[in-house]
């Protein structure tokens, strides 16, 4: 019955099948061996199957230098914890309407919500944007919900409020700070407007910051995906995001069993796009690549500025 449903790998001996169980057991009930879909699935499991998902883990695009860049980011990462220095994965999370729309995933209860029929924009109290700043060595998120667009000056600006809020006090003294980030997005590798953000940074508080950026195609490898974003999506799921303070509620209540807690704040500012950092700007940055993959790998050191 299952042969001409079954594909698999004639190496490994991995077997699946597109029947269902129900349709399996009235084909047998039908050929005269009344079973119910249980006994099925049980017979199935005993012949090596079970249900299966997609996985992804086949990249589009493989850069040569994927493999080192991956050594190298862990290496950095031991260096600066080691010593007590910060590491931030930083990372902007899935945009949410705010409104009432279905939200992803289920939860218990007595009676299913009622939501609107369609995600209509235009019905919406607005566009929540999640950017995300995981402190890698404590174990802790903070979480800036901006309301505009996700632009290099807005990432900046989430790695500057963590540093007002939560780093100057948890590393009073510390000279030194990695930030390990995507390379699109806000926080691109070619992107000025990141560059110019973070030398502000460096300005203010004094810090050398080096910079890592995971190759193309390998974000899903950023720490903050599946230790922060994952568990955010999970404490939210099947719950409308009626309201911006429902959505830092929820940010701000999720926890696991590692011990991770979460901070969120809300960002109202207007971060407009295509802000263009000219070449003046750019030759102020103090920008130093790295001889070790440098379209990757750079630090920002902090500009001395003299004050009248």
């Amino acid at each position: 019955m299952l042969q001409d449903a079954t594909a698999g790998d004639p190496i490994s001996g991995l077997r699946w099948t597109h029947k269902a169980t129900q349709k399996l057991a009235d084909e047998l009930t039908r050929r005269g061996f009344p079973v119910g879909r249980t006994t099925v699935s049980r017979l199935l499991r005993q012949q090596g199957y079970s249900l299966r998902t997609n996985r992804k883990r086949l990249a589009g695009s493989h850069d040569a230098d994927r493999d080192r860049q991956f050594r190298l980011l862990a290496r950095r990462r031991r260096y600066f914890l080691r010593r007590g220095w910060p590491v931030l994965s930083v990372d902007c999370k899935k945009k949410e309407l705010v409104g009432n729309f279905k939200n992803a995933g289920r939860c218990w209860r007595q009676q299913a919500l009622d939501v609107l029929d369609h995600d209509f924009p235009s019905q919406a109290v607005g566009r929540a944007i999640p950017y995300g700043v995981y402190d890698i060595g404590r174990n802790k998120g903070y979480v800036v919900v901006g309301t505009s667009r996700e632009t290099p000056q807005f990432a900046a600006a989430a790695v500057r409020r963590w540093l007002r809020h939560e780093g100057r006090w948890r590393y009073r003294g510390v000279g030194h700070l990695a930030i390990e980030a995507d390379c699109g997005g806000g926080n691109g590798n070619r992107s000025w407007g990141w560059r110019a953000g973070l030398q502000d940074v460096a300005d203010e508080f004094g810090l050398v910051i080096t910079v890592g950026h995971f190759p193309p195609s390998a974000s899903k490898w950023n720490l903050i995906e599946h230790r922060l974003f994952s568990q955010i999506s999970r404490n939210w799921a099947g719950q409308p995001l009626g309201s911006y303070e429902t959505v830092l509620k929820f940010i701000g209540a999720t926890t696991s069993e590692t011990g991770l807690r979460c901070r969120a704040c809300l960002d109202r500012e207007d971060y407009p796009t295509k802000v263009k950092v000219s070449k003046e700007e750019q030759q102020m940055i103090r920008l130093e690549r790295h001889k070790v993959l440098p379209r990757w790998n750079y630090t920002i050191r902090p500009r001395k500025i003299t004050r009248e």
